[in-house]
């Protein structure tokens, strides 16, 4: 299952890449695709919201669900 979720203060890749990798590490999650350009990641498998939402902020950016 995939989810889109807007993520706020991505502006490069470097920030794509933080928030993939951050988002990887999850268990369930099997596939992540963030975009600084649309402001959103979307994220594949079977990761809970409040686990990826928990994720991104740790990151150091937020999510609007």
């Amino acid at each position: 299952m995939a989810q889109t979720i807007t993520v706020t203060g991505m502006s490069c890749g470097g920030c794509e890449s933080t928030v993939e990798t951050a988002l990887e590490e999850l268990d369930g999650v099997t596939a992540v695709s963030a975009d600084n350009e649309s402001d959103s990641v979307t994220v594949e498998g079977e990761a809970d919201m409040d686990s990826i939402i928990a994720s991104i902020e740790d990151a150091g950016y937020e999510s609007v669900v």
